[in-house]
């Protein structure tokens, strides 16, 4: 018989609002202070401040639009006084009935349509539970229960006419009152619906904002993790490799054996400073919070003969006339790809050639080159999770240009990447 109230809507979850009717809900309709505030859905009193007070005025017009009408009732010579004794009684009755407006509003306003038309005192009565139908459901209601209040507006007049003006003039009157009515109510509704999208915008717009922080957040944590993994997996593998030939040849020439130590302070050293400028980009946000340049494809030079030191046999292919023209960010990638196919090599292909190639010019593109055949002898397995060539790919993308490896017939391996070069 009610209906369904169209202000309830699905409870989002709840987020601490700063706007001052949030922090202040008494002073909202109880059906818009629910939304603000879902713990106050299933309370047992859901009445605030600001609904008692409009019961009371309500409840005020209706009867002091009740009493004019019961003075005009007295004064009708065309209403027996017995008869304007039940239309004083069943007015008094519909003031009382305004107190149950929220709780069943259809119903209140269907009952006040044969109500309003056997009583003038209940005129008052009659236009709080139409304004309460408007404004609590939806126009389907307003439209049927409205319609037949203005249709009824000629029987009542003709029934019981009024002294003091002609019958057109005071049914037009009433029925402007009665579309007044409506109208406000039908004000008051599109306000609290405009209150409730703002604040659900509002709310959308929080959720977004944690989720674009979330997001960014975790796209920092895999940049330096792919960083980490970029700068030292490259260190600390030569500590590995060096290592190793210290544990399993102690009987190694000296020089050997100072050079291999060399090598790993130098590599321990190294990995330390890297590490140091990863913490210093997670405690300063800076990306040179370590103080300490970034690489560029103009250091591949020094890769190579670091690698060289270390044992490698590293063949570079410079093809390029000018290192130094290549972007930072395009030199920074395309390192930090060389970087970790000479760490792969040294890794599953000890003592084997690796061959670097770089080509490319601005407008074709660059292209770098990692190719090592099969290691010449029996080489120990070494364990590998794959992220490296995973973590390249992406990095490559992300570039805009694309990264490809495959495994020689021969046992050798080939990794070679694309970049864009803008001219």
């Amino acid at each position: 018989m009610s209906g369904t109230d169209p202000t309830r809507r699905p409870e989002p979850e709840p987020t601490p609002l700063s706007s001052p009717l949030a922090r202040r809900p008494w002073m909202l309709p109880s059906a818009v202070a629910r939304e603000f505030d879902p713990s106050r859905v299933g309370r047992a009193s859901r009445r605030t401040v600001r609904d008692w007070i409009a019961d009371f005025t309500c409840f005020l017009a209706a009867v002091l639009i009740g009493m004019l009408g019961a003075d005009a009732v007295a004064d009708n010579p065309h209403i027996a006084q017995g008869y304007a004794e039940f239309d004083q009684v069943l007015g008094a009755l519909a003031c009382a009935a305004v107190w149950l407006r929220r709780r069943w509003p259809v119903g209140l306003a269907l009952v006040m349509v044969p109500v309003s038309v056997a009583s003038d005192t209940a005129g008052g009565a009659a236009a709080v539970a139409l304004f309460t139908l408007t404004v609590h459901r939806p126009f389907r209601y307003v439209a049927w229960i409205g319609g037949v209040s203005l249709a009824v507006i000629p029987l009542t007049y003709w029934l019981r006419p009024d002294t003091d003006m002609p019958y057109f003039v005071s049914t037009a009157f009433s029925g402007l009152v009665t579309v007044t009515v409506i109208g406000w109510g039908m004000f008051v509704r599109s306000r609290r619906e405009l209150l409730l999208s703002l604040r659900d915008r509002a709310v959308r717009a929080e959720n977004e904002a944690a989720l674009r922080a979330e997001q960014a957040q975790r796209l920092a944590r895999e940049d330096i993790a792919r960083e980490m993994h970029d700068v030292l997996a490259h260190r600390l593998t030569l500590l590995s490799v060096h290592a190793g030939a210290l544990e399993f040849r102690p009987d190694a020439p000296r020089e050997e054996i100072v050079r291999a130590a060399g090598v790993i302070r130098e590599s321990s050293h190294e990995a330390l400073q890297d590490l140091r400028q990863v913490i210093g980009v997670l405690r300063g946000g800076e990306a040179d919070a370590s103080g300490r340049p970034q690489p560029t494809l103009a250091a591949l030079d020094t890769l190579v003969a670091e690698s060289r030191d270390a044992g490698m046999k590293v063949v570079l292919a410079n093809r390029l006339t000018d290192p130094d023209t290549v972007p930072a960010a395009l030199g920074r990638t395309a390192y930090r790809i060389a970087q970790e196919g000479l760490t792969n090599a040294r890794k599953h292909a000890p003592g084997a050639e690796v061959t670097v190639t770089v080509t490319g010019a601005p407008g074709e593109g660059l292209t770098l080159s990692v190719r090592n055949p099969a290691p010449p002898g029996d080489v120990p397995e070494v364990p590998g999770s794959g992220q490296g060539l995973i973590g390249l790919a992406e990095r490559a993308s992300l570039a805009g240009g694309r990264l490809g490896h495959r495994a020689g017939p021969d046992g050798g391996f080939h990794l070679e990447a694309w970049l864009p070069w803008a001219s």
